[in-house]
């Protein structure tokens, strides 16, 4: 049994409420999915469970459940999962999703919890509305009364056609479907491919809509306005003049404008009310509500925009003739999209009856933005064994309170295309944007070490750190349109703009973040883009400059292996092992032909550089776990012996960042932990760990800080000024160099 815990959030009690949770389990405890049962208060509850990743042997690695709770107010609560149920007690009722297949689509349907009355979609292939019809709150609504999302840029204005649905989950508890199409406007040549998804819910009568579009042109996109409209004159009751319109937003206590006979209400985001506007919260996790609601003497429907400070520009109208969600609202700056990027925006739906409370919508649509996210302890976690050796036998406050000081202390950058990533003042000084920002395009997997900081603390933010910048990742940071085949899929370096001049090489590519939202998302768009990543590293790998040993860092072979690995381990395909032995071997001509892993840096040098051979002293350790052998193992330990020889200042026991005396200055990269942390692993000799001790004591001093200024750069609003890269990098090696010395004695 693995307790589930759901902690104290809302002072409002939530029947039915859907959550999900994705739970690691060690090799062998469980084969199938399906017998699963969830218990709360002796109770069975709904649950639809699934296998994200299994091992060799066919037992479940991470298992996913989406189940429906009833969450108390004011307090936490607990549910039990059973991983071999019985099936003998019966899962109490409630009313389940339903999807049928229809000649032209499909029909998405369930009965609503709150007032039992039918909630139902109809989605159309090749239809040019978003929904084909919709039953909700007693009151039918035709295609007619959905438009867009609409484009516009430049001087056209671009209209929607869906493709073929098809289902992406189907289950009792919730189902998402999904299309893809094409924006066209009369008169231009240029064309742009949208993903939508839907999700419903069992009992529930609303629905999210993901709308994300890809600039699948060679020139960039400059939006202008992006719309969604629903057209409800006539619909939500015979008598215009008591129809209720509001819009409304947050970040504390939500303000209403309110207008009694259907008059036009708007609430606008930019970047000027942000630079205005006070807000504590850790935007990852909250910023505030942000919604609109037409009501009339029969029925209702609110919407809302998730994330819409974050991701502004954004606006929301509602009067008697509808209501409409502004992505890009007109007038309140362009939204410059450079050619291969995408960007997802989602808003939830809600039809309600005409007595539904403001309260309640606010409530609900604050859940939206906050949802419930169930936990399992880290100990679960660690009795897993799918996670790095990460978690110690006992913590130590000031290692925690640096790891978490160091996960929260990064900038947060607002604007549709900049949250989710932070920029490099490093970088940027150093004049590598051509004076622009530069973005660090999640370097070092930023969301792999937030989600190994959220599996060894549970606590919640760090999850949501991961899923925000996984977002943006799979969004931005990565191709998904170019003219040149080899860089569709991969994910540009950090540069300016995003992707502005951007490059593709193997040293700034990763999956292991992406595979985690993936495992606790159940968002199969992770596991894709990550897939999609590793296929543009092993292209990259049959280019001319990485079939030379010794011609690249070891930064850059160590970065593609891990990658492989990693890929590897999720899918058990063996095409993913094909290319790691030619690393490796290549490794070991590297070492023979130059005593080490000494890279080009001028034209007439080639020297170590302590960090980058770190790197792939890390990813061949990987690749050890997966195919163990004494010669691998002896030539890691060669590796740091070879470190600790030429890096390794002994008058102040601290290693130096470059062997070369330009760059000759003492280091503090906390990645040489990590190999010094596996030298310790393999060999069991604690003098390792010893040669570690000074950066490790420096590491736990060096709290980041955080400038909590606000100002406006570029299209984003900035707070802070430090690089997610800080934490990215040292997560794996601080935890890890903590366990081993604590076990070990060294501290």
């Amino acid at each position: 049994m693995i307790r589930i815990n759901i902690d104290k959030l809302y002072k409002y009690e939530h029947k039915n409420e859907a959550c999900c949770i994705g739970i690691p389990l060690p090799e062998g405890r469980m084969s199938d999915p399906e017998r699963a049962e969830l218990y709360a208060l002796d109770e069975r509850l709904p649950v639809q469970a699934r296998a994200l990743s299994r091992y060799a042997d066919g037992s479940v690695r991470f298992l996913f459940l989406r189940f429906l709770a009833d969450i108390p107010a004011n307090r936490k609560t607990e549910v039990d999962c059973e991983l071999s149920g019985n099936g003998k007690q019966e899962v109490r009722a409630f009313h389940p999703v339903e999807v049928s297949e229809t000649e032209g689509g499909y029909v998405i349907r369930t009965v609503s919890d709150t007032d039992g009355k039918v909630f139902s979609l109809e989605l159309r292939n090749g239809s040019d509305s978003l929904i084909e019809r919709a039953e909700a709150a007693g009151k039918e609504f035709l295609k007619d009364r959905f438009l867009g999302p609409v484009l516009k840029e430049s001087e056209y204005t671009y209209s929607l056609k869906t493709g073929t649905w098809e289902t992406v989950e189907c289950g009792p508890v919730c189902a998402i479907l999904k299309t893809e199409g094409m924006h066209e406007a009369e008169g231009s040549q240029r064309r742009f491919r949208f993903e939508i998804r839907i999700t419903a819910w069992a009992g529930k009568p609303y629905c999210e809509v993901s709308y994300r579009i890809f600039n699948t042109d060679p020139a960039p996109l400059s939006i202008q306005s992006l719309r969604f409209e629903m057209k409800l004159d006539g619909v939500l009751g015979k008598s215009v003049e008591r129809v209720r319109s509001c819009a409304a937003s947050s970040n504390y206590k939500t303000d209403y404008m309110i207008c009694e006979d259907g008059g036009l209400v708007r609430k606008t985001i930019d970047a000027d009310w942000l630079l205005r506007e006070a807000n504590e919260h850790f935007a990852e996790v909250f910023y505030g509500t942000f919604f609109a609601d037409c009501t009339g003497t029969d029925a209702g429907i609110c919407a809302t925009v998730f994330q819409a400070h974050q991701n502004f520009p954004k606006a929301v109208e509602a009067d008697k003739d509808g209501i409409r969600l502004m992505l890009v609202p007109e007038g309140a700056g362009e939204v410059l999209m450079q050619s291969g990027m995408a960007r997802e925006q989602k808003f939830l739906l809600h039809f309600h009856s005409a007595d539904e409370s403001l309260d309640s919508l606010n409530d609900r649509s604050i859940v939206y933005q906050m949802p419930i996210r169930p936990w399992v302890s880290p100990q679960v976690h660690r009795e897993s064994g799918v996670w790095p050796q990460i978690f110690a036998e006992h913590t130590d406050y000031r290692v925690e309170q640096n790891l978490i000081a160091r996960g929260d202390g990064h900038c947060r950058a607002y604007g549709m295309l900049n949250f989710g990533d932070s920029y490099d003042s490093n970088y940027t000084a150093q004049g590598r944007g051509n004076g622009r920002l530069v973005w660090c395009n999640n370097e070092y997997d930023y969301p792999h070490a937030c989600a190994l900081l959220y599996a060894r603390t549970g606590i919640r933010r760090f999850l949501d750190y991961n899923i925000a910048s996984c977002s943006h990742w799979m969004d931005v940071d990565v191709c998904h349109y170019h003219t040149d085949p080899l860089y569709v899929g991969g994910q540009w370096e950090h540069t300016g703009g995003h992707v502005i001049n951007g490059v593709m090489v193997c040293s700034h590519q990763w999956v292991e973040g992406l595979l985690d939202y993936y495992h606790f998302t159940g968002d199969e768009r992770g596991l894709e883009t990550a897939v999609g990543i590793g296929r543009n590293v092993q292209k990259l790998l049959d280019t001319p400059a990485y079939l030379t040993p010794g011609e690249a860092n070891a930064r850059e072979t160590g970065w593609a292996l891990r990658t492989l690995t990693a890929l590897y381990t999720e899918t058990l395909d063996e095409e993913w092992l094909e290319k790691c032995e030619r690393i490796v071997n290549d490794f070991r001509v590297w070492e023979k032909q130059y005593g080490g892993w000494l890279a080009p840096y001028t034209d007439n040098t080639q020297i170590r550089i302590g960090f980058m051979i770190s790197v792939a002293i890390g990813s061949l350790m990987r690749y050890y776990r997966i195919r163990p052998s004494e010669e691998l193992k002896s030539m890691i330990l060669r590796q740091v012996d070879d470190l600790i020889e030429n890096c390794y200042v002994k008058e102040w026991g601290i290693f130096y960042y470059k062997e070369l005396p330009s760059l000759n200055r003492l280091g503090n990269n906390t990645m040489l932990l990590e190999a010094l942390t596996y030298a310790y692993d393999l060999s069991k000799d604690r003098t390792y760990l010893e040669y570690g001790i000074e950066t490790f004591r420096n590491a736990l001093d060096d709290k980041p800080g955080y400038n909590s200024r606000k100002q406006k750069i570029e299209d984003a609003v900035i707070v802070g000024n430090a690089s997610s890269k800080t934490f990215a990098q040292s997560m794996i090696p601080l935890s890890g160099y903590y366990r081993a010395a604590s076990e070990s004695g060294v501290i």
